[in-house]
């Protein structure tokens, strides 16, 4: 990035350089606006070795979608720049203030470096805060898992174990059953199950075990066993589960921007385009809809992207027709 970047305006800041932000970020570029990417490097799938169910794209490691996703908007003109963001603000600048130029934003760095913009796209994802169980967050995205869709198949037919942290992870149980018909359901962390469901799930063959894991084990990257609280060990290949879902969005709380509580905790609301409260914010990917797959947040950082451009457009012809009637 130029050196004297500080000073200048962009069109577009876009916080977070995964698949959402890049998505935006090629919509901004190919739209002839000013873009840079801020990006701390921390994607939510750094851990997995793979990404699947992403058409034309199977198999392909996150990283390597990363950077052919950075050089197609490079391409475009996009600037990229690797950094924490601090806090995102409404400018003080003159121009901005009294109305005779283009609105701003403040995007302070962690570093203390201020950039202004006069649009930005959150992209910057979440954090799995995983319960503190010994093992568990060391096979993350290896062989302890959360999305069937995305590693299931990797999986299949091997001795499956959900590990319940919420009462929605019997979902989850009932779903892996379609993968394995090798499935235990550890349930303590889901509260006790009614008469009901769990012979519903025994119905399918599905192994209810209600005490509390205590360790997981494993072989290197492999998960190859649980134990329990009361000292047994039980065998298996791999581990479904979920953890609390955090949203990396501190730097915009500031701003007071509206937000919706969801089944896995309080999110930054927006419209069908991204927008939040802020008419010159938008949010993508899992920092705003946290159930989100790769596809899901590429089409939201699309859709955000040119939402921002057009919100632009109208400001440059407001712009104009103003100094005309001057």
């Amino acid at each position: 990035m130029n050196s004297t970047a500080e000073a200048e305006l962009f069109d577009a800041i876009i916080i977070g350089g995964g698949a959402a932000g890049l998505s935006a970020a090629q919509s901004l570029g190919r739209a002839l606006r000013r873009t840079l990417i801020l990006d701390a490097g921390e994607p939510r799938n750094r851990f997995a070795d793979q990404m699947h169910n992403i058409l034309g794209h199977d198999g392909a490691s996150p990283a390597q979608l990363v950077a052919a996703g950075r050089k197609e908007a490079q391409r475009y003109g996009v600037e990229h720049l690797t950094a924490g963001v601090h806090r995102v603000s409404e400018s003080t600048r003159a121009d901005s203030t009294e109305k005779t130029g283009p609105r701003e934003l403040v995007v302070t760095l962690d570093s203390g470096v201020q950039l202004f913009t006069r649009t930005v796209i959150a992209a910057s994802g979440l954090t799995d805060e995983l319960p503190p169980i010994p093992g568990l967050a060391e096979h993350w995205g290896k062989s302890v898992l959360h999305c069937p869709y995305c590693h299931g198949w990797e999986v299949r037919g091997q001795r499956l174990a959900v590990l319940a942290t919420s009462p929605m992870q019997l979902h989850q149980a009932q779903l892996l059953r379609q993968w394995s018909d090798r499935l235990t359901y550890f349930h303590a962390g889901a509260g006790e199950l009614t008469a009901e469901t769990a012979a519903r799930l025994r119905s399918r063959g599905v192994v209810l075990e209600p005490t509390p894991v205590k360790e997981v084990l494993g072989d290197g990257t492999n998960v190859t066993g649980v134990v329990l609280e009361d000292s047994r060990t039980l065998e298996v290949d791999a581990i479904f589960t979920g953890g609390s879902l955090i949203p990396r969005d501190a730097y915009l709380r500031g701003l007071g921007l509206e937000r919706e509580d969801t089944m896995v905790g309080s999110f930054l609301k927006i419209d069908a385009m991204g927008q939040t409260s802020h008419d010159r914010i938008w949010a993508a990917g899992n920092l705003a809809s946290p159930m989100a797959t790769v596809p899901l947040s590429m089409g939201m950082g699309s859709f955000a992207g040119a939402a921002a451009n057009g919100a632009l457009v109208a400001e440059e012809f407001d712009l104009a027709e103003a100094g005309r009637n001057q």
